[in-house]
């Protein structure tokens, strides 16, 4: 299936199929863009680049000036965004990413998203992502070596995370740190909407192996720097502990 079919398969149209960066189904009120990242990364990904806007030859490009007004639509008039996985090069590989991409191959699979607005222009993270929690490193007896500059390797005991405890988790506490009370998405608005880590209050190397997790008594939300001071100590520090610390430093 070649993109065209693709995106009419899903009630979508454009201005021109020749040069059209995004697409959109009236009837049910959503925009599809190209996203130039793995979906499988659950990272965001670039969907339109402000500088695009003229071409390498000194020209408006036509897409871009279709894609702002397909934005608009979707931050003033409550359209969803839908985007699928692209892979590309740009049309002149001297300026990088700063020229317009041209499609070298492609993922026939949309995925709902949510639109982020940055200083370079506008990106897309997936609806149902799932951050990154930083992972518990159990000692070893393993000899490591490290080299200035060069890859190495580390040797943990890896342990499975449950996506759903951790949804559930976040259903019940939000998105705010227990320990410091930040909310990413206050702070950073749309770039950081529903980031948070979810913390295993009793570490899962002293769990024995796989274990059931209760999403309410045993996971909690905090943010990447308490996460991080939480595993300061080989014996985590309790979020309260932290918490503490944080009120002890502010009537300093």
């Amino acid at each position: 299936m070649n993109r065209k079919a693709f995106i009419q398969s899903h009630g979508a149209e454009c201005k021109n199929w020749n040069w059209s960066w995004s697409f959109v189904n009236e009837a049910e009120r959503f925009i599809i863009f190209g996203m130039w990242q793995d979906a499988g990364t659950k990272k965001v990904g670039l969907i339109l680049h402000r500088g695009w806007e003229i071409s390498a030859k000194g020209r408006k490009n036509n897409g871009y000036r279709q894609a702002i007004e397909h934005i608009r639509l979707i931050k003033e008039e409550d359209y969803r965004l839908k985007t699928f996985p692209m892979i590309g090069e740009p049309r002149n590989p001297e300026e990088g990413e700063l020229s317009a991409s041209k499609i070298t191959e492609f993922t026939p699979e949309l995925n709902e998203a949510r639109l982020i607005e940055l200083p370079d222009g506008w990106y897309a993270s997936h609806a149902d992502d799932h951050f990154e929690t930083i992972a518990e490193i159990v000692a070893g007896n393993e000899e490591v070596e490290f080299w200035e500059g060069a890859a190495f390797r580390i040797q943990v005991n890896a342990y499975e995370r449950n996506a759903e405890a951790r949804q559930k988790c976040l259903k019940h506490f939000g998105f705010r740190c227990r320990a410091c009370d930040i909310d990413f998405g206050e702070k950073y608005g749309a770039l950081g909407q529903g980031y948070i880590h979810v913390h295993h209050i009793k570490p899962i190397h002293q769990c024995g192996g796989a274990y059931k997790v209760d999403p309410i008594r045993d996971l909690i939300p905090v943010c990447a720097n308490c996460h991080a001071m939480i595993h300061r100590r080989a014996d985590p520090l309790s979020v309260d502990d932290v918490r503490a610390m944080l009120a002890g430093q502010s009537q300093k």
